[in-house]
């Protein structure tokens, strides 16, 4: 019998069924497209706004400017005049990287009692659908959650969608900080979820995380980002299957980074098409990303994760009920994402993900998954358990010390 490994003829039957799979989900799913904002959308009628903006006599600074200098331009300006930006252009403020984070906080609670308000009158708009109707009840009862005391929102976007990232622990006194890259179907009504759906959705995965990274290592400030700020895939349509959305989100994943408040060491923990993000995203990261940790992946848009360039350890698991797993690690013309990161040649540390349920449950309390996630979130990597193909998954890799 002829044997088909790593012959040319199996290479193009993975590259048949490919196509094959992307016309199923044409025709289950059809061809999503990305909203691109309308002219009066809240956030772009804030930036018009605030383009327009003086402070002190002075012209407000470029909201695209990098981190930095938006750093630099807040750090000249009074406690007093600070607040009084929030307040005027919330939507702006509390969507910048370099403002302070605090003041993030605060603009976006004024956004969301904005958005909210604006919400709850299209619930009573005769004009809208009964669908429309109940989009808006949904939104505004989204909103109100969010606007519970204790919650720190660092972005927040209702335009669309929407999107926004809620940050769990101190991000300002952090020695250890986690963010988790969540993939396809994540918007503002997606965002949190209820049972048995809680740690499935962004917001229950980051609490998942940040208890289960101070059980860990009590000693260890940790702050957990639950990161839903780029516009993901809508199903598993053409957007999942290509690497579009994966790079515009990696532009604002970098960007994000670069304006954390500290040195703290940053791990980053992506989930399905989250991971095709940060392997994009990989060669820009700040040198302080220490891990990239990755589950569910359908690839990260390379071969192996040399061709990744990046300093940071890469690290990958996938429970073996998780359907992913049939879907063919390859790319032709754009169309799939790569190589497996859980097959051993590709180069990443595998750890166990024992416990875990399918492709949502790697957040479960209780799972082995999560244990290992929380060990690479606070620098604990001899307490790592390596999958069976990968038993040296943590060889020569020194864990931090606690505080």
């Amino acid at each position: 019998m002829t044997s088909f490994d790593s012959s040319p003829t199996l290479t193009a039957w993975r590259a048949l069924l490919a196509v094959a799979v992307v016309f199923v989900m044409l025709a289950t799913t059809g061809w999503t497209a990305v909203r691109h904002p309308h002219s009066d959308e809240p956030r772009t009628v804030a930036l018009a706004s605030w383009a327009r903006g003086h402070v002190a006599g002075r012209a407000l600074p470029d909201a695209d400017a990098p981190p930095r200098r938006l750093a630099q331009f807040f750090a000249t300006l009074t406690a007093a005049q600070r607040t009084r930006l929030a307040d005027k252009y919330p939507l702006v403020v509390g969507n910048l990287n370099g403002a302070p984070v605090t003041l993030r906080y605060h603009a976006n609670r004024l956004a969301l009692a904005q958005a909210r308000k604006v919400e709850r009158q299209r619930m009573h708009d005769a004009r809208l659908s009964p669908d429309g109707r109940a989009e808006a009840l949904r939104r505004m009862n989204r909103f109100r959650s969010m606007l519970a005391e204790g919650r720190h929102i660092l972005a927040f976007d209702p335009s669309g969608k929407g999107r926004a990232a809620e940050v769990f622990g101190d991000l300002d006194r952090a020695d250890r900080v986690s963010v988790i890259v969540p993939g396809v179907d994540t918007n503002l009504l997606t965002l949190e979820r209820s049972a048995p759906m809680v740690n499935a959705a962004p917001v229950g995965m980051a609490k998942s995380l940040y208890a289960a990274e101070r059980a860990a290592r009590p000693g260890t400030r940790t702050a957990v980002i639950a990161w839903a700020d780029y516009t993901t895939p809508a199903g598993i349509g053409m957007d999942a299957a290509i690497g579009n959305l994966a790079q515009r989100g990696a532009v604002r994943l970098n960007a994000l980074l670069g304006a954390l408040p500290g040195d703290a060491p940053i791990s980053l923990f992506c989930h399905s098409y989250g991971s095709v993000l940060c392997g994009v995203a990989a060669h820009e990261l700040p040198s302080r990303v220490a891990d990239i940790a990755v589950a569910g992946s359908p690839g990260m848009r390379v071969e192996n994760a040399g061709q990744l360039r990046t300093g940071a350890r890469v690290w990958a698991m996938r429970d073996h009920d998780d359907w992913i797993e049939d879907v063919p690690n390859l790319e032709l013309g754009g169309l799939g994402h790569g190589a497996d990161p859980v097959d051993p040649g590709f180069g990443a540390r595998i750890v166990s993900a024992g416990g875990a349920v399918g492709h949502s449950g790697y957040f479960e309390p209780g799972t082995e998954s999560l244990s290992n996630f929380a060990s690479i979130g606070v620098g604990a990597y001899s307490s790592v358990s390596c999958a069976n193909s990968d038993s040296a998954c943590h060889d020569g890799v020194t864990s931090s010390q606690g505080i």
